[in-house]
């Protein structure tokens, strides 16, 4: 019989942006690998320079939260945060978001329903020139805004 995975919750802390989401905090499940390295299994929404995949190292506080303390080896996947805007084409709905990304085969998760914000990974060998296109296709178009909160050398050489 195959061993389960434990799921650990690995925080992550940071200074917030003026004019974006008031948090410092971000929690991501992460998959244990050790004593004190876990890989990151969702998406981020808040946190940059850290995406799915990645193994990160972390150290258990006296509060019991397991706190990142540095990215130990990357995944090659990019974290994009895209948010759909209100007054668009696509009407602030993160299902249109999902749908005009799905040719590439990219899913994502949903920060709210007050806050449409689509969290995608690019998986490592995705078609990035392509994706960045449609993005920046999709920000010209007035569809959404977005950004990426971790890149690759591959994504940026795209």
């Amino acid at each position: 019989m195959e061993n389960a995975v434990e799921k650990v919750k690995v925080w992550f802390r940071f200074v917030p942006r003026e004019g974006w989401l008031p948090q410092d905090t971000e929690g991501l499940w992460a998959a244990r690998l050790g004593d004190d390295l876990a890989r990151v299994q969702n998406v981020p929404f808040l946190q940059d320079g850290v995406a799915e995949g990645d193994v990160v190292r972390y150290r258990t506080g006296s509060d019991g939260l397991h706190w990142a303390v540095e990215r130990v080896s990357a995944s090659g996947n990019c974290t994009i945060r895209v948010v759909p805007v209100p007054t668009g084409p696509l009407g602030g709905s993160a299902q249109e978001v999902h749908q005009r990304l799905a040719v590439f085969g990219l899913g994502g998760e949903v920060f709210s329903t007050d806050f449409p914000m689509v969290a995608v990974t690019a998986p490592a060998g995705a078609d990035f020139a392509g994706i960045k296109a449609l993005l920046d296709r999709g920000e010209e178009e007035g569809w959404w805004h977005y950004e990426v909160g971790c890149a690759t050398d591959e994504w940026r050489n795209a």
